[in-house]
């Protein structure tokens, strides 16, 4: 297997990981687990955007640190819009209140916003991983 064969199925799998996420965070939603909800679509929007990074060879040992560095690579040079990181924001604070916090709970309105956000954003990055490759990954379930 070629190093470019490698590296496309490292990325596919982290991209795949992220629909899986998103499909969990839509039957959390049907089972009224809106908290769940919104941590796996933070999840999902998480692997897309390390994926993202992966391919540019860049991996970071925190969340922190990866969203930070998306930011600077992809968001502030304009390859993703400028809104992309508030939305992050919001992912990663519903996460933490939906994983975390027991006196505040997400409720349907907010998780579905989420959900909604962290599909744009995955698709995003699968559309920027097959022009940057030049290929499909073909991910299944999207």
């Amino acid at each position: 297997m070629s190093e470019n064969n490698s590296k496309h199925d490292v990325l596919k799998a982290m991209l795949q990981k992220a629909y899986d996420k998103l499909a969990t965070a839509h039957k959390d939603m049907e089972f009224g687990f809106f908290g769940d909800a919104s941590s796996r679509s933070y999840y999902a929007a998480f692997h897309a955007i390390s994926a993202v990074l992966a391919e540019k060879g860049m991996t970071f040992s925190s969340h922190a640190m990866t969203l930070g560095s998306f930011n600077r690579e992809f968001i502030k040079s304009g390859i993703f819009p400028s809104d992309t990181f508030r939305k992050l924001q919001r992912l990663y604070e519903d996460r933490q209140t939906g994983d975390y916090d027991f006196s505040r709970n997400i409720n349907q309105e907010a998780a579905q916003i989420d959900i909604t956000d962290a599909e744009w954003l995955v698709n995003r990055c699968l559309e920027y991983l097959e022009k940057t490759l030049g290929q499909p990954l073909l991910i299944n379930g999207q």
